[in-house]
């Protein structure tokens, strides 16, 4: 298998970006609804026209349109998994996935129906043989779906929220199936999602796309513990406050509240973001002693249960930090009758806090 590159621009969907993903590699896009993550994925798969694109599979050029390259979506060898599995449904299942692997290769029906038979054991679908997809649950259906874009035998793999219309548990096989698969395969694969759990299970790197362009990427491990975009850090469930850095080396948010912490010392006059685990602050009534360095007054929005803990939501009243959150012990937020609607005083240690400077917003990942 080779790597997968793509490049593209599509002024009118705002999306300005490039994506490296390696042979044998799964790359998981995430970022807010309507940031162009399935524009990507359309244009990697032939289904829309961008105004400026190339896409490539090592040495074979799916798109390139200042050559006036555009191979047909039939033709690309791309395998497309989405959230509805577009199973024919007249067709049983073991001739839905045959007929995949019939179109792609022009195999014989006897050969494309074995193929088809080891690709459904490998999905764990081999009981489902002949069933009609009427007769099968959301699951069932996206692991019949996903064995018929194998059977194909595509040189990539793209993977839009498969998961999301399917039931915890049904998800939790499913993307133990997918786990499986994309171990001992050795395609790229781009995984378009928006939970956690996936990220964390299936995903090598991570890149985050805000407004049509690449903010941050790195390995998944890295990108979830120390994120340095707003979405990535709101996925990982951590604190982040924008601002600039000034002459003495101090965030600034957009209020002119100074935020302390360590981390790569980016140079005055960068932009930088301050992140920090809820986790981190300590939450008063009044402002603690001895003026600490990084305290601001919070007006509560609200109070949610976070397993043991609970959540204080917030947002500084100097209107510099907007959606800060606190973890605090049910007995600490009885203690001080926490109540949406009034104010408290947030306050962390510069040690809790990492300060990163704010990556360029370029269209490629570093």
């Amino acid at each position: 298998m080779t790597d997968l590159t793509c490049t593209a621009l599509i002024p009118a969907r705002g999306v300005e970006a490039t994506l490296d993903i390696r042979a044998g590699e799964v790359l998981a896009l995430i970022g807010p609804n309507g940031s162009g993550k399935s524009s990507i994925a359309q244009v990697i798969a032939g289904l829309l026209d961008a105004q400026s694109a190339t896409v490539r599979i090592g040495d074979h050029t799916l798109t390139d349109t200042s050559r006036g390259i555009a191979v047909h979506t039939c033709d690309r060898r791309v395998g497309l998994l989405g959230q509805d599995p577009l199973l024919f449904p007249h067709m049983s299942v073991i001739d839905n996935v045959a007929f995949a692997a019939r179109q792609a290769r022009r195999r014989h029906r006897s050969d494309a129906r074995s193929r088809a038979m080891r690709w459904l054991e490998k999905v764990d679908a081999a009981d489902l043989t002949h069933r009609r997809p009427a007769e099968l649950s959301g699951g069932e259906a996206q692991r019949v779906a996903l064995g018929r874009a194998l059977a194909a035998e595509p040189e990539a793999l793209i993977l839009d929220e498969p998961l999301s219309g399917l039931d915890v548990t049904a998800a939790a096989s499913m993307r133990a199936v997918l786990g499986e698969v994309l171990a001992s395969d050795g395609r790229p694969t781009l995984l378009i999602t928006h939970d956690l759990i996936d990220v964390a299970t299936l995903a090598d790197r991570v890149a985050v796309l805000e407004s049509g362009r690449i903010t941050e990427s790195g390995p998944a491990a890295a990108v979830l513990a120390a994120p340095r975009s707003v979405f990535g850090a709101g996925i990982a469930g951590v604190n982040v406050v924008r601002g600039v850095v000034d002459e003495q080396g101090t965030l600034r948010d957009a209020a002119g509240q100074r935020w302390h912490g360590t981390g790569d010392a980016p140079a005055p006059g960068q932009a930088a973001m301050a992140v920090f685990s809820p986790a981190a602050i300590a939450v008063y009534r009044d402002r603690p002693q001895g003026s600490p360095r990084n305290c601001v007054l919070i007006r509560i929005e609200a109070l949610e249960a976070v397993g043991s803990a609970v959540r204080v939501r917030g947002t500084s009243l100097s209107g510099g930090a907007p959606g800060l959150a606190a973890d605090v012990t049910a007995s600490a937020a009885a203690e001080l009758q926490l109540k949406p609607g009034e104010d408290v005083w947030f306050s962390v240690k510069a040690q809790a806090i990492a300060v990163h400077a704010v990556p360029p917003k370029t269209g490629s990942h570093p």
